[in-house]
């Protein structure tokens, strides 16, 4: 049987070209989401004080742990939407959606629950300097509650990319931040009406932003008659289903544990800056709100790879895939060689957004920059390989390379230059890390069966069409 053509089939046109297109929408909407964390930095640290901002940024990391759970499971969902929509099987992509989001919904909530009653100790975990422990408590708990809300956007946001629409989660991540951005600053000093809640006002504009733009991407998506939506039968499918949560289960897992354990790195090097006082706490929390830019094109274009990967693996176009890393190798690298250079060119204007001019805290942002902001360069390339490893299949050896590159490389560089360069063995464990995890990450890539696991993939999901075209019953036709 001959399948339909689809819109946001990324099989179609030169490769180069369509992974360009499809990746701009994407890094927009990550530089919008690292415009909504900067500003509101901004609000935060102008308008209540250092000690806000480092709380902040300690509450952030606790932030991104959580996320990285969601990420796997999203991720695992725009693998096999893409593989399924590349096949032209728009139902089965419809019954992977509707697990991926009523499985991670229920995540979110348990998260809510749970992350309210643990804050305490988890920012004891990080030790959060004194001065900024109570801010960041109220915080973070508040950004607790917006979890659920923020999770389950990301996952349909991902899930819409896997049928090659990253349009859509661009649209509503404007409006998230628009509604963010103006609620904070209004929340956090009081004005007319509103009340005046402090850093605790800064957590709950970001509350309301999440469940506002949810709530208007669910409208959109009936309203436009988008591919993924569910009516009728289909609403069925957000009742998880053995075979989808199985495979999102297995192949989300590895995927979130791999950003867990980047995030579990994270909380340990914030710990250790910690360690050297509220200057360096502030001065690394002013520099990683530029490195979010920094870094965006490799998570914007090796998420794009995935995708595009996975719909050419599901339309038994496996010849191409070579030729998709390389064209992401090649954007990644020229992307972040250029937003690094602009950060290190305008560093003092930009480090002065969130730090006091001439003070000490943001002299030392400055030379952390020097020493780290390069290392994302390789960081971006190495993303690219894991992203067509994913999209076949292959998730528990990236796991590896990344434990590997943050362990024994990164935190074991750490342990043996502290004692010889001080503070300096922290920014410079970033690039070897990076290097490290770039030759494992292209070894996998270069020597390792990966196309093997892909090809089968590729049949398995042929079996299952061929089964499903066999069936009398038949099944939902695709929207053309």
């Amino acid at each position: 049987m001959t399948r339909p053509e689809l819109k946001g089939d990324l099989t179609q046109g030169p490769i180069l070209k369509t992974l360009l297109a499809f990746s701009l929408p994407t890094l927009l909407t990550n530089l919008l989401q690292s415009v909504n964390g900067t500003v509101n930095a901004i609000w935060v640290g102008k308008l209540i004080g250092e000690e806000a901002l480092a709380a902040t940024a300690n509450a952030n990391i606790v932030m991104f742990l959580i996320f990285s759970a969601a990420f796997g499971f999203g991720m695992a969902g725009t693998v096999r939407i893409g593989q399924r929509y590349g096949g032209r099987d728009l139902d089965g992509s419809r019954r992977t959606f509707g697990t991926s989001v009523a499985f991670c919904a229920l995540v979110g909530a348990f998260v809510a629950i749970v992350g309210w009653l643990a804050a305490p100790a988890l920012l004891h975990m990080l030790d959060t300097p004194g001065a900024a422990y109570g801010l960041a408590l109220t915080y973070l708990r508040v950004i607790f509650i917006s979890m659920p809300f923020g999770i389950v956007t990301i996952v349909i946001a991902m899930s819409l990319r896997g049928t090659g629409d990253a349009r859509t989660p661009l649209i509503f991540m404007a409006l998230s931040v628009a509604i963010d951005v103006m609620l904070n600053p209004l929340l956090i000093t009081g004005a007319g009406p509103l009340p005046e809640m402090g850093i605790a006002g800064s957590a709950m504009s970001t509350l309301s932003a999440n469940l506002i733009s949810l709530l208007a991407l669910l409208a959109f998506i009936y309203r436009r008659d988008l591919p993924l939506r569910l009516r009728g039968a289909e609403l069925g499918y957000l009742l998880p289903k053995r075979e989808e949560l199985s495979f999102i289960l297995a192949k989300g897992l590895p995927m979130g544990a791999q950003m867990l354990v980047v995030s579990a790195a994270g909380i340990i090097v914030v710990g250790l800056v910690n360690r050297e006082g509220l200057v360096a706490a502030a001065a690394y929390g002013a520099a990683m709100q530029l490195f979010t830019y920094v870094q965006m094109p490799a998570m914007a274009i090796s998420a794009a790879v995935s995708a595009m990967a996975a719909q050419y693996i599901g339309a038994g176009k496996m010849g191409e895939l070579d030729q998709v890393t390389r064209s992401g190798s090649m954007l990644n690298a020229g992307l972040t060689g250029a937003i690094t250079v602009l950060v290190l060119v305008f560093d003092r204007p930009a480090l002065g957004l969130f730090l006091e001019p001439g003070g000490a805290a943001l002299e030392l942002a400055r030379h952390i920059q020097y020493l780290s902001a390069w290392s994302f360069i390789l960081f971006g390339v190495m993303m690219v390989y894991t992203g067509t490893l994913r999209a076949g299949g292959v998730v528990w050896r990236p796991l590896l390379v990344m434990a590997i590159a943050l362990y024994p490389a990164r935190l074991g560089f750490y342990a043996v230059a502290y004692p010889l360069i001080g503070a300096d063995a922290i920014w410079l464990s970033f690039p070897v890390g990076s290097f490290v995890s770039l030759v494992l990450a292209y070894g996998l890539y270069r020597f390792g069966n990966w196309r093997d696991k892909a090809q089968a993939v590729a049949r398995g999901l042929a079996a299952e069409q061929a089964t499903a075209d066999a069936e009398p019953t038949g099944r939902p036709q695709p929207t053309i």
